[in-house]
Protein backbone atom coordinates (compact mmCIF):
# COMPACT_ATOMS: atom_id res chain seq x y z
CA UNK A 1 0.00 0.00 0.00
CA UNK A 2 3.12 2.35 0.99
CA UNK A 3 4.16 2.11 -2.83
CA UNK A 4 1.15 2.45 -4.21
CA UNK A 5 0.60 5.92 -2.63
CA UNK A 6 4.04 7.11 -3.24
CA UNK A 7 4.02 5.94 -7.05
CA UNK A 8 0.74 7.91 -7.01
CA UNK A 9 2.43 10.97 -5.76
CA UNK A 10 5.45 10.22 -7.74
CA UNK A 11 3.48 10.53 -11.24
CA UNK A 12 1.45 13.73 -10.13
CA UNK A 13 4.77 15.38 -9.44
CA UNK A 14 6.51 13.61 -12.34
CA UNK A 15 3.93 15.01 -14.63
CA UNK A 16 3.89 18.72 -13.14
CA UNK A 17 7.34 18.52 -13.16
CA UNK A 18 7.39 17.88 -16.93
CA UNK A 19 4.96 20.53 -18.03
CA UNK A 20 7.09 23.18 -16.60
CA UNK A 21 10.48 22.45 -17.21
CA UNK A 22 10.69 19.68 -19.81
CA UNK A 23 13.90 17.21 -19.70
CA UNK A 24 16.91 17.93 -20.35
CA UNK A 25 17.28 20.38 -17.55
CA UNK A 26 19.86 20.68 -14.65
CA UNK A 27 17.92 20.45 -10.82
CA UNK A 28 19.30 20.95 -7.43
CA UNK A 29 16.93 19.07 -5.23
CA UNK A 30 16.81 20.04 -1.50
CA UNK A 31 16.75 17.25 0.39
CA UNK A 32 18.81 14.16 0.09
CA UNK A 33 19.07 11.92 -2.32
CA UNK A 34 15.85 9.81 -2.79
CA UNK A 35 13.68 7.70 -4.95
CA UNK A 36 12.04 10.26 -6.30
CA UNK A 37 15.55 11.82 -7.76
CA UNK A 38 16.36 9.08 -9.25
CA UNK A 39 12.71 8.79 -11.37
CA UNK A 40 13.98 12.33 -12.11
CA UNK A 41 17.14 11.10 -13.50
CA UNK A 42 15.65 8.12 -15.95
CA UNK A 43 13.52 10.68 -17.33
CA UNK A 44 16.07 12.89 -18.57
CA UNK A 45 16.64 15.47 -15.50
CA UNK A 46 20.61 15.76 -14.17
CA UNK A 47 20.17 15.74 -10.52
CA UNK A 48 22.06 17.57 -7.58
CA UNK A 49 21.10 16.82 -4.26
CA UNK A 50 21.41 18.50 -1.07
CA UNK A 51 23.18 16.07 1.72
CA UNK A 52 21.26 16.51 4.73
CA UNK A 53 22.08 19.99 6.05
CA UNK A 54 19.97 21.48 8.17
CA UNK A 55 18.73 23.97 6.21
CA UNK A 56 17.22 26.44 8.93
CA UNK A 57 20.80 26.64 9.83
CA UNK A 58 22.47 26.87 6.72
CA UNK A 59 20.19 28.18 4.21
CA UNK A 60 23.02 29.10 1.83
CA UNK A 61 23.11 25.62 1.05
CA UNK A 62 20.78 26.35 -2.13
CA UNK A 63 23.42 28.49 -3.91
CA UNK A 64 26.23 25.50 -4.37
CA UNK A 65 25.50 24.64 -8.02
CA UNK A 66 24.69 26.84 -11.11
CA UNK A 67 21.30 24.93 -12.00
CA UNK A 68 18.37 25.68 -14.52
CA UNK A 69 15.69 25.28 -11.23
CA UNK A 70 15.67 24.47 -7.71
CA UNK A 71 13.00 21.49 -7.15
CA UNK A 72 11.69 20.35 -3.16
CA UNK A 73 9.55 17.76 -2.73
CA UNK A 74 7.94 17.77 0.83
CA UNK A 75 10.33 20.10 2.29
CA UNK A 76 9.31 23.26 3.16
CA UNK A 77 6.71 21.81 5.60
CA UNK A 78 9.79 20.82 7.95
CA UNK A 79 11.40 24.25 8.13
CA UNK A 80 11.14 26.12 10.93
CA UNK A 81 11.71 29.38 8.68
CA UNK A 82 11.48 27.94 4.93
CA UNK A 83 11.08 31.92 3.98
CA UNK A 84 15.16 32.03 4.34
CA UNK A 85 15.71 29.23 2.03
CA UNK A 86 13.47 30.60 -0.70
CA UNK A 87 14.92 34.34 -0.65
CA UNK A 88 18.01 32.90 -0.79
CA UNK A 89 17.56 30.18 -3.57
CA UNK A 90 19.61 32.18 -7.30
CA UNK A 91 18.05 29.65 -9.56
CA UNK A 92 15.44 31.80 -11.64
CA UNK A 93 13.00 28.85 -11.77
CA UNK A 94 11.33 26.89 -8.39
CA UNK A 95 9.14 23.69 -8.74
CA UNK A 96 8.00 22.77 -5.31
CA UNK A 97 5.25 20.25 -3.67
CA UNK A 98 3.97 20.57 -0.30
CA UNK A 99 1.19 18.43 2.01
CA UNK A 100 -1.87 21.32 2.05
CA UNK A 101 -3.23 21.30 5.94
CA UNK A 102 -6.09 18.72 6.47
CA UNK A 103 -9.10 20.36 8.70
CA UNK A 104 -9.81 16.74 10.01
CA UNK A 105 -6.07 15.88 10.73
CA UNK A 106 -3.52 17.07 12.85
CA UNK A 107 0.41 17.77 11.16
CA UNK A 108 2.19 15.00 10.41
CA UNK A 109 5.05 14.31 13.30
CA UNK A 110 6.65 10.87 13.39
CA UNK A 111 7.41 9.11 17.05
CA UNK A 112 10.77 8.05 16.23
CA UNK A 113 12.58 9.89 13.56
CA UNK A 114 12.98 13.26 14.93
CA UNK A 115 13.66 15.08 11.28
CA UNK A 116 10.27 13.49 10.42
CA UNK A 117 7.39 15.87 11.20
CA UNK A 118 5.74 19.22 9.99
CA UNK A 119 6.57 22.50 11.54
CA UNK A 120 4.29 23.59 9.05
CA UNK A 121 1.24 22.38 6.96
CA UNK A 122 -0.05 25.01 4.76
CA UNK A 123 -2.97 26.34 3.82
CA UNK A 124 -2.71 27.05 -0.08
CA UNK A 125 -2.89 30.75 0.03
CA UNK A 126 -0.73 30.86 2.58
CA UNK A 127 1.73 29.17 0.94
CA UNK A 128 1.06 31.53 -2.20
CA UNK A 129 1.44 34.62 0.02
CA UNK A 130 5.37 32.74 1.08
CA UNK A 131 6.35 32.25 -2.16
CA UNK A 132 5.40 36.14 -3.10
CA UNK A 133 6.84 37.60 -0.20
CA UNK A 134 10.29 35.42 -0.80
CA UNK A 135 10.72 36.86 -3.99
CA UNK A 136 9.01 34.38 -6.62
CA UNK A 137 6.25 35.10 -8.72
CA UNK A 138 3.94 31.69 -8.96
CA UNK A 139 3.34 30.77 -12.40
CA UNK A 140 1.06 27.35 -12.26
CA UNK A 141 0.06 25.31 -9.23
CA UNK A 142 -1.80 22.24 -9.23
CA UNK A 143 -3.63 19.88 -6.47
CA UNK A 144 -4.00 16.37 -5.58
CA UNK A 145 -5.73 13.65 -3.48
CA UNK A 146 -4.09 11.36 -1.32
CA UNK A 147 -6.59 8.49 -0.95
CA UNK A 148 -6.34 5.11 0.96
CA UNK A 149 -8.12 1.91 1.08
CA UNK A 150 -8.40 2.44 4.76
CA UNK A 151 -12.32 2.64 5.90
CA UNK A 152 -13.92 4.80 8.09
CA UNK A 153 -14.36 9.09 7.98
CA UNK A 154 -10.99 10.40 7.13
CA UNK A 155 -9.98 8.11 4.32
CA UNK A 156 -13.46 8.72 3.21
CA UNK A 157 -12.24 12.58 3.31
CA UNK A 158 -8.98 11.76 1.50
CA UNK A 159 -10.51 11.09 -1.18
CA UNK A 160 -11.94 14.22 -1.85
CA UNK A 161 -9.62 16.77 -0.40
CA UNK A 162 -6.81 18.03 -2.30
CA UNK A 163 -3.48 16.93 -0.03
CA UNK A 164 -1.09 17.81 -1.84
CA UNK A 165 -0.04 21.09 -3.56
CA UNK A 166 2.44 22.00 -6.78
CA UNK A 167 4.08 25.27 -7.19
CA UNK A 168 5.53 26.67 -10.16
CA UNK A 169 7.61 29.62 -9.35
CA UNK A 170 9.83 31.88 -11.28
CA UNK A 171 12.15 34.72 -9.48
CA UNK A 172 10.90 38.48 -9.52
Amino acid sequence: MYKIIHNKRYAHTLEFLQEVLPAPAVILDLGVRNPFSEIMEENGYTVYNTNGEDLDNFPETVNNQKVDAVTAFEIFEHLLAPYNVLKLIEAKKLITTIPLKLWFASAYRSKTDMWDRHYHEFEDWQFDWLIEKSGWDYKKTKKWTSPTKQLGFRPILRKFTPRYYAVYAERK
